[in-house]
């Protein structure tokens, strides 16, 4: 089961890459993250905040696998526990769906793509930069990976 990650923004830093494809490394083959960069757009006075948003959004909606669901991840969106997203990662995989998650630009989500997705959720009520929330992301999905697996990782 591959479980896409489609993140707008800029080059990530060395360490972000790197912690990122150490999470990746550790899941095995039943549960792999792919990981797409899409563009951001540039920012100026002559771009409104809406515009900028629409073309992104394009360009997520290009990057999307086709045929599955997909997550928006938004500030106002649902916050979940740890064992939710193992919950959600267990039925995804029994039920063969290769779910997408949305990471946004630093304007957020055009309003069509949050309506569109099967759910919002919210990473945290922390304002967080887009390389943290990509960490963040990979690593509670290798969590979640980890609860199913009854490996060490987790500790309750």
């Amino acid at each position: 089961m591959h479980i896409s990650i489609i993140a707008v923004g800029k080059k990530m830093p060395d360490w972000i890459n790197q912690a990122i494809a150490e999470y990746s490394k550790r899941l095995s083959g039943d549960v792999r993250i792919n990981l797409t960069e899409v563009t951001a757009e540039r920012r100026s006075k002559t771009l409104s905040i809406e515009t900028s948003r629409l073309r992104e959004a394009r360009k997520i909606r290009a990057a999307l696998p086709q045929g599955n669901p997909y997550i928006s991840l938004d500030e106002a969106g649902k916050q979940l526990a740890t064992g939710d997203i193992a919950t959600k990662l267990a039925a995804w995989i029994r039920n063969g769906q290769a779910p997408s998650l949305i990471i946004g630009g630093a304007d957020g989500l055009h309003p069509s793509l949050k309506q569109e997705s099967s759910e919002l959720w919210s990473l945290s009520k922390l304002t967080l930069p887009h390389a943290l929330a990509r960490l963040i992301l990979v690593e509670q999905i290798y969590r979640a990976w980890t609860i199913l697996k009854q490996h060490p990782y987790h500790r309750r």
